[in-house]
């Protein structure tokens, strides 16, 4: 059986390093508010994600077979239409408008 001051010793050594690791992200929060990386960052990210999001559907539609390659290419299509016209007329809400267009595919590819 371990030693007591050795398991106070771990006990200690792994709660300092836990605190530690509590309090960083509250210590780097300030600085990170007035960065231009992170309004840069924030003002960008969404639009990256759309334009994965419609890269990759576009790039899993145009495999297999020609007719089924282009009902999936309108339905595509279409959810990126709804996709685009929820984000612009939503408030640029990003998780709204990709749920969204990707409920449309999905439904589409489904349904039809």
């Amino acid at each position: 059986m371990p030693d007591l001051g050795y398991v106070v010793a771990a006990l200690v050594i792994a709660g300092a390093i836990t605190v530690a690791l509590r309090a960083m992200p509250f210590a780097v929060l300030k600085p990170l508010r007035e960065s231009r990386l992170v309004l840069a960052l924030g003002l960008w990210m969404p639009v990256g994600i759309l334009g994965i999001l419609a890269a990759s559907t576009w790039a899993g539609t145009f495999t297999g077979d020609a007719g089924i390659r282009w009902t999936t290419a309108a339905h595509a299509a279409l959810a990126a239409a709804v996709t685009i016209a929820v984000h612009l007329l939503c408030g640029r809400r990003t998780l709204l408008s990709i749920g969204l267009g990707t409920l449309t595919f999905v439904l589409l590819v489904n349904l039809l």
